[in-house]
C-alpha cells in the first residue's frame, strides 16, 4: 500500500487535539491525545518533546492570536496598552489554558520573541532596566486573570439572607454588564498611570 497523501500524524494535529482536550475538561494527556487521534502513545512521543513539548506548543498556539503589530504603535504606552488588549483577547478565547500555562517556565521561541520587542520598547521609551520585568509581569498578570475573569459568571457573588451584607448588595446592584471588561480597564488604567510616573522619574 502507498504512503497516505495526509500525514496521520503532525505536531499542527497533536497540538489542536490537546487544546480541544483543555477547552473541554481543562486538562490533557498523552495517552488522550493518542486516542482521539486514533494512532498508539508510542507515536505521539515520535513527534514531540514529551508533555512539556506539547505544552510549549499549546503556548505558541494561543499566543499566535496576539496581534504582533501592536508592539508597533507609538507611542510606547499605546503600544503597551494595545498589546495587552490583545494578549487578553487571545487567552480568552481559551481560558482553561491559563492555569496549565501559568506551571511551566516559558521556552517557546515564537512567545519569547514578544516578549523581547515588549521589553524593547519600555527600554527605547527610558525605562530603567530595572522596572521593565516587574511592568511586564504586573502586565501579564493582569492580562491573564481578566482573561478568567470572562470566563466566569457574569454574577460572581451570591448573597445569602443568614449573611448580612448591605453595602455589598448595594454595590452589586449598581453592577451593569460587562463588569470583567470594566474591571480590566480600571486595572489597565492603574497599571498604565504608574508606568508613566515610573517613566518621569527615571527622565
Amino acid at each position: 500500500m502507498g504512503r497516505p497523501r495526509t500525514p496521520l500524524l503532525d505536531r499542527e494535529r497533536i497540538t489542536t487535539t490537546a487544546l480541544q482536550l483543555i477547552d473541554e475538561q481543562g486538562e490533557f494527556s498523552v495517552p488522550q491525545i493518542a486516542r482521539r487521534l486514533g494512532v498508539q502513545t508510542g507515536s505521539v512521543y515520535h513527534h514531540v518533546d514529551g508533555r512539556d513539548g506539547i505544552v510549549e506548543l499549546l503556548r505558541e498556539r494561543v499566543a499566535s492570536a496576539i496581534d504582533p503589530a501592536t508592539l508597533d504603535l507609538d507611542p510606547w504606552d499605546r503600544a503597551l496598552e494595545s498589546w495587552a488588549r490583545s494578549y487578553r483577547a487571545a487567552f480568552a478565547a481559551h481560558p482553561r489554558a491559563i492555569p496549565l500555562l501559568m506551571t511551566s517556565p516559558v521556552r517557546a521561541p515564537r512567545v519569547l520573541e514578544q516578549y523581547e520587542r515588549a521589553v524593547t520598547v519600555l527600554l527605547k521609551a527610558g525605562f530603567s532596566p530595572t522596572h521593565v520585568m516587574p511592568l511586564i509581569t504586573a502586565l501579564e498578570n493582569l492580562v491573564l486573570g481578566s482573561a478568567l475573569d470572562l470566563a466566569a459568571p457574569e454574577t460572581m457573588w451570591e448573597l445569602a439572607e443568614d449573611t448580612p451584607t448591605p453595602h455589598l448588595a448595594e454595590a452589586l446592584a449598581a453592577v451593569s454588564e460587562g463588569r470583567a471588561d470594566r474591571a480590566f480597564e480600571v486595572g489597565l488604567d492603574g497599571l498604565m498611570n504608574h508606568a508613566r510616573a515610573l517613566r518621569t522619574t527615571a527622565g
